[in-house]
């Protein structure tokens, strides 16, 4: 009787291991047909303080705004997303650290970030050896021209951006250039392709400045630039440097269009420079004046309703650099979405790569073998600043 009595137990005990192994086991897309699976886990390396802090803090609140809007509609192959965010300071050694942090302690499989380019491309030793992939924010076009498999794209990268910009100088009769430009990565990036390019774009540098990120006065490399007598000021970086160049321009009275960067496309730069800002020019993406996606096309449609949601959770309206982070999210969840099993960082960079038709705040992203930027310049419009506001430029 005793023996008997055990033999059941021991049955039952197996049939109810066996039962609650199959209610917390679930396929590798998430599904589970008992226990909450685990959410997947993503790190962010952005610039909350530091002179891109003014990029970095509208990125991350266009990441959590989606992450919630994300998980409340159920998440991703019926597991939620987490995002867990680290500051660099816009300091290439802090970024290292930080996505070193996020990949031994955290557990992620996916890295978005960084907001600068120098920060970026920081992260390459510890993204490689860890092999998960990486979705960066910034525009520099080393990123993806030194082409890493593991590394993705969202803006246009100054390659795309620079010939456009050129261009655009070109057709307005604006062909004696003066450049001003950061030594920072975004900046230096940029400020080579311009030099490279200015002359097949028909276009002639006479003046060529820098100054440093952080700097606050730029005054004596802008009087050398006005002894040199251009037709337009070029000035390249994405800093809060670029609202002290308008004003010193302006302090110097200097009657000639100062022309920017997609790095400039934000309020912060026309709250900083005031009247300043007033005729500033530059190229990006079709965010800051929806229309330019066209009236109801998918990508006015996508647009204005992120529009209006950053709108209502931030009391502001989005900026480039909100975009480009909506668009790195956007790029992560719906490769994730379109993993059939386990969702390895291997799986995910895969997935990444096979993007195509996705569409975003940047424009269309198709990524491909050879190409991890997935846009091209029909993505970019050239504005104007009128009275605070961004115009398309005639």
């Amino acid at each position: 009787m005793n023996t008997q009595f055990k033999m059941v137990v021991a049955v039952l005990a197996a049939l109810l291991i066996a039962v609650t192994g199959v209610g917390c086991s679930g396929s590798g897309s998430g599904e589970s047909t008992g226990d909450v699976a685990e959410p997947y886990r993503i790190g962010a390396v952005v610039s909350l303080t530091g002179t891109y802090a003014g990029l970095g803090t509208p990125e991350k609140n266009a990441i959590e705004m989606e992450m919630k809007r994300l998980n409340d509609a159920g998440g991703v192959n019926g597991r939620q997303v987490e995002v867990i965010f680290e500051d660099d300071a816009t300091d290439p050694a802090k970024a290292q650290a930080a996505v070193a942090r996020l990949i031994e302690q955290e557990d992620v499989i996916a890295i978005i970030g960084a907001t600068g380019t120098g920060q970026t491309m920081a992260l390459r030793d510890d993204i490689d050896r860890a092999a998960i992939p990486q979705v960066s924010m910034a525009g520099g076009s080393v990123i993806t021209a030194e082409f890493d498999e593991l590394v993705f794209q969202t803006p246009w990268p100054n390659r795309t951006v620079v010939p456009f910009t050129l261009r655009q100088l070109k057709e307005r009769g604006l062909t004696n250039v003066a450049v001003i430009s950061d030594t920072g990565g975004y900046g230096k990036d940029g400020h080579d392709i311009i030099v490279a390019q200015a002359a097949a774009a028909g276009v002639k540098i006479i003046a060529d400045e820098t100054f440093n990120p952080g700097d606050t006065d730029m005054m004596a490399q802008l009087t050398k630039i006005k002894s040199a007598s251009p037709d337009v000021v070029l000035m390249w970086n994405a800093g809060k440097e670029a609202a002290i160049v308008a004003k010193n321009l302006k302090q110097l009275g200097m009657d000639v269009p100062l022309v920017g960067s997609p790095g400039n496309g934000r309020r912060e730069f026309i709250e900083g420079a005031a009247d300043a800002a007033e005729g500033f020019q530059f190229a990006a993406g079709k965010i800051l004046v929806p229309e330019a996606y066209g009236v109801d096309t998918p990508a006015y449609d996508v647009a204005t309703a992120f529009i209006s949601d950053y709108t209502k959770a931030y009391d502001v309206a989005p900026d480039i650099f909100a975009g480009h982070a909506y668009d790195a999210f956007l790029v992560v969840t719906d490769a994730l979405s379109r993993i059939e099993g386990d969702a390895t960082p291997a799986a995910l960079r895969d997935a990444i790569e096979q993007t195509s038709g996705l569409v975003g705040i940047g424009g269309t992203f198709t990524y491909g073998p050879q190409d991890h930027n997935g846009l091209t310049e029909a993505d970019l419009v050239f504005y104007r600043v009128e009275g605070n506001e961004w115009v398309l430029a005639k």
